[in-house]
């Protein structure tokens, strides 16, 4: 059985299979527009940066590229354990098993925290956000990366596949919260149609994925996305 930090909420893409969830993450944003996009509101060359929900670390070696320091957090134990194996030979990177509400970091110790397609973070996940208020040092900042469920094809496939998800109250919440947002247009492309008709299968019910395989030709598809963030 998987170890899995307490108080996690379940992932069902890439818990559930993370060598498909490996190429999604290879398929989106070949032109890097989320990061370029973060690091021009806060770049982190030289900083401690915190990815959170960092599944088996796909992001943490380009974060190392830039960054002083890189930890991942992730709740999963299985896919922390893979995390770690990908950054072995990364001496400024560090992976923990743990939740974003119970993050095993100091006061004030982050400059920079990532969380990318965590859908935790929205309504209900006022623990997580305290933490990120203790972590993040003056001067920080915050993102979250995340689908736009109000947009295009693939906002309505994520809403037919997860009926109770409401982009209103998810935004109603952010803007509580003082976080500001912006629109990106993302996109996904895949090598093989094979692979972009499995990654269609893992983030929807079977009949909205065949639904969104037919809608799908060729090798590639909008992803659009949101960008959060609050400084500190």
């Amino acid at each position: 059985m998987p170890r899995i930090a307490k108080g996690a909420i379940p992932s069902p893409n890439i818990w559930n299979t993370p060598q498909v969830y490996e190429l999604e993450n290879r398929a989106v944003d070949p032109e890097g527009a989320a990061g370029a996009a973060m690091r021009a509101l806060r770049p982190w060359d030289g900083a401690t940066v915190l990815d959170i929900g960092c599944g088996t670390g796909y992001h943490l070696p380009t974060l190392a590229a830039e960054a002083a320091r890189v930890i991942g957090v992730e709740p999963h134990g299985d896919l922390a354990g893979l995390a770690r194996r990908r950054c072995a030979g990364l001496a400024n990177v560090a992976v923990h098993a743990a939740t974003a509400q119970e993050l095993p970091l100091p006061d004030a110790s982050v400059d920079v925290a990532v969380a990318r397609w965590a859908y935790f973070f929205g309504p209900g996940c006022e623990p997580g956000l305290r933490e990120l208020s203790r972590v993040v040092r003056r001067g920080g900042a915050a993102f979250v990366v995340d689908l736009d469920a109000a947009r295009g094809a693939f906002g309505r496939w994520f809403s037919r596949t997860v009926p109770t998800y409401s982009a209103r109250e998810v935004e109603s919440f952010w803007d509580r919260q003082g976080w500001q947002r912006r629109p990106l247009d993302l996109r996904m492309v895949f090598q093989r149609r094979a692979d972009l008709e499995a990654v269609l299968r893992i983030e929807f019910t079977p009949e909205v994925a065949e639904q969104a395989i037919a809608e799908t030709p060729g090798l590639e598809l909008p992803y659009p996305n949101v960008l959060r963030w609050r400084y500190f």
